[in-house]
């Protein structure tokens, strides 16, 4: 069975962002940091080289596939800031339309800048989706 690629690290959240070249991106990055960790109870922690995650959860899958993932996450991509939530796009339509600019896939959102969305929604988005996560994952 192959390893999962992305695994938690002991290198500096801090550090990391602070790299990013993006001022804006940067800012942005510490203020989804911080409703992350107000939201999940947990401190930020890197998993893998550029995703920074809160708390942890085990999954196993029907296949015998199993790891661990952060409950929450995000990643400041190229193109977008990425935010890593479960549970939430069909399950919370009503948010997702007073949320803003964004796109989605799967579990990811993507959002250009923290500006483009209405925050007190994405704080809704972030618990809905650690609640989902902690209830399918015990």
């Amino acid at each position: 069975m192959a390893e999962p690629k992305t695994k938690q690290t002991m290198d500096s959240v801090a550090a990391f962002i602070s790299k990013i070249p993006d001022e804006a991106r940067q800012r942005d990055c510490l203020a989804v940091a911080k409703m992350m960790e107000e939201i999940t109870g947990h401190e930020p922690k890197m998993w893998g080289s550029s995703i920074v995650g809160f708390d942890s959860y085990h999954y196993k899958y029907a296949s015998g596939r199993e790891g661990d993932s952060p409950v929450v996450a995000f990643s400041p991509r190229k193109g977008s800031l990425t935010l890593y939530l479960m549970g939430v796009f069909d399950n919370h339509e009503e948010l997702m339309k007073k949320l803003g600019k964004y796109t989605n896939a799967k579990g990811c959102l993507y959002i250009k800048s923290l500006s483009d969305v209405h925050a007190p929604t994405l704080k809704k988005l972030i618990r809905e989706s650690v609640k989902y996560v902690k209830k399918t994952y015990p």
